[in-house]
């Protein structure tokens, strides 16, 4: 039964994602049909390329502990006070977190950039420096903090600190001896995944590191797009699949801990209205922390979508002459497009909702597969899902062009190739929304289906399926919101006729000019309040804290 559920998602990874990856690297390090592996050691030894691994790593450092040190607090909060407004504002500080990077990096433009808000007011730019990536990454993954430390917080018995500090202890010993051991799986996960993301950071390097700043990710799409260096990109591919292997795999570690080390008791129990000065001064630091982080730049981003639009003469007031410049192509004198900019929303909305079905299909499947706890066949199989989240997005969008080109899967030409790629990366946050919840499951349950006849399939829809209804909601619209905004493959195979909002964002980004510019920040804002949207209706459904995301 097992083997029968995986069978979907391994043959889905094996064509769409170990196939064009294993395509490029091989084009990249085969000569005359022949590896050539000594191109490893040259490529490594380059000066420029040891440059942008020790980059990459100490930003994602960086960016990882001023996370954590932003963000913790926020987790405390979230897990320990009730306040009013406590759900609106846990679904906005998730935003960031499923906005796509191009919007994440064009709202900081917006807001550190050439006549952004700080450059206005104070005469200080902060783009193509390296404060403008650690403040983005911080912005994009305060949530990851939020709720993988927040949601164990929150069900962390307060009673066993109590007992710590009746028996002397004072409250920071009592915390440090008691609470953080407890924590300590899940903040190791939370800086696990904020350490992947940022390593592997595309669209904020692309956007506001400008030349002299490039991650692996950034330098892979640049030997790969701008200079056709094949043996450099799939060695760089190679590095960063090694460095997310083990970052995934040290991950599972701290996951399975987590899972099996404490005894938790319900949220609702944990959670009670601030008191004292202290406490109060601590959620209005929060609250400001998020007004300034999160709601300040998507603020100015909306800003600047209407400044200066209201008319042909000029900058003068605010009106909504960028969002009308969407509907025509090639507007002032642009080239940038084949098609009216503004239909790259109802092709987002189209690709995102095909491969929000996939990723449930093939997500779901292997969720069923991956309830019962297995050995490391099973735990290998749960590592290879979460690869999409780490591996070069750029690699995998131009191997596709270079492996579905001949039948019976010549899909170059194909609008399918776009929800492929994104449901590769939806997947990941199908499992690991499932998964908890599916494993909550009383085995009793399908037992007894068992013994009234009913076949797995009939015993998953009548047991199973009524159970987990709320999660599929929440899969989907996770799914749903990250293929909206994904970039690093659609960049490569979105056609110019049919592009998405984050390729359109990326070009329009790429052009000179006030329109360009303008526009760039009314297609971002569009695709923030879909984003927004989605991820507010997911809070109003989800029940259950539980999980990864």
């Amino acid at each position: 039964m097992r083997l029968g559920l995986m069978a979907v998602p391994v043959a889905f990874f094996a064509l769409f994602f170990a196939y064009p990856v294993t395509a490029i690297v091989g084009r990249g390090l085969k000569a005359g049909g022949d590896w050539q592996f000594g191109r490893i050691g040259e490529v490594l030894a380059r000066p420029d390329i040891l440059d942008v691994l020790w980059f990459t790593t100490w930003q994602a450092l960086a960016s990882t502990a001023l996370t954590l040190l932003i963000a913790l607090p926020g987790a405390y909060v979230f897990a320990r006070f009730d306040f009013p407004g406590k759900q609106v504002l846990r679904a906005v500080v998730t935003v960031p977190f499923v906005l796509p990077t191009v919007v994440v990096g064009t709202a900081f433009l917006a807001l550190l950039g050439r006549g952004g808000l700080l450059d206005e007011v104070w005469g200080v730019r902060l783009d193509t420096t390296v404060w403008a990536i650690l403040l983005a990454h911080v912005f994009f993954n305060y949530a990851v903090v939020v709720r993988t430390v927040g949601g164990l917080w929150s069900q962390l018995d307060p009673r066993q600190e109590e007992a710590a500090r009746v028996l002397g202890a004072g409250r920071f010993a009592a915390f440090c001896r008691v609470t953080l051991p407890a924590l300590a799986p899940a903040v190791a996960a939370a800086s696990l995944m904020v350490f992947l993301f940022t390593f592997t950071s595309f669209g904020v390097v692309q956007i506001l590191g400008g030349p002299g700043y490039s991650t692996l990710e950034v330098e892979i799409y640049r030997q790969t797009a701008q200079l056709l260096d094949l043996p450099t990109a799939a060695v760089l591919t190679l590095v960063q699949f090694a460095a997310v292997g083990a970052i995934l795999a040290v991950h599972a570690a701290t996951v399975h801990r987590r899972e099996r080390a404490l005894k938790l008791v319900d949220a609702a129990q944990t959670s009670r209205r601030p008191r004292g000065a202290g406490q109060w001064a601590l959620l209005g630091g929060v609250l400001l922390t998020a007004l300034l982080l999160i709601l300040l730049p998507l603020g100015v981003l909306v800003e600047r979508s209407v400044d200066g639009a209201d008319g042909a003469d000029g900058p003068g007031g605010y009106g909504f002459g960028y969002y009308r410049a969407l509907q025509s192509a090639g507007s002032g004198g642009s080239s940038t497009f084949l098609v009216p900019p503004l239909e790259a929303v109802g092709n987002s909305l189209r690709y995102a909702l095909v491969a929000t079905l996939i990723a449930l299909v093939v997500g779901g499947l292997a969720a069923a597969a991956l309830t019962r706890r297995a050995g490391r066949l099973v735990r290998g199989f749960d590592a290879l899902l979460m690869l999409p989240l780490g591996v070069s997005a750029v690699t995998v969008g131009f191997g596709f062009l270079i492996t579905l080109d001949k039948p019976p899967l010549d899909l170059r030409t194909s609008w399918i190739l776009v929800p492929l790629a994104q449901a590769l990366v939806g997947v990941p946050f199908v499992v690991r929304t499932m998964l908890p919840v599916l494993r909550a499951v009383d085995d009793r349950l399908r037992e007894a289906a068992a013994v009234l006849g009913a076949s797995p399939l009939r015993a998953w829809r009548e047991v199973d399926l009524p159970l987990v209804r709320r999660a599929v909601l929440v899969a989907a619209g996770f799914a749903f919101a990250v293929s909206l905004g994904e970039f690093g493959a659609t960049v490569f195979i979105a056609r110019p006729d049919n592009p998405t909002l984050p390729v359109a964002v990326a070009r329009l980004l790429g052009r000179s000019g006030e329109l360009n510019y303008g526009q760039a920040m009314a297609l971002s804002t569009i695709l923030m309040l879909v984003c927004a949207v989605s991820l507010l209706l997911l809070e109003r459904v989800r029940t259950d804290r539980s999980g990864e995301f």
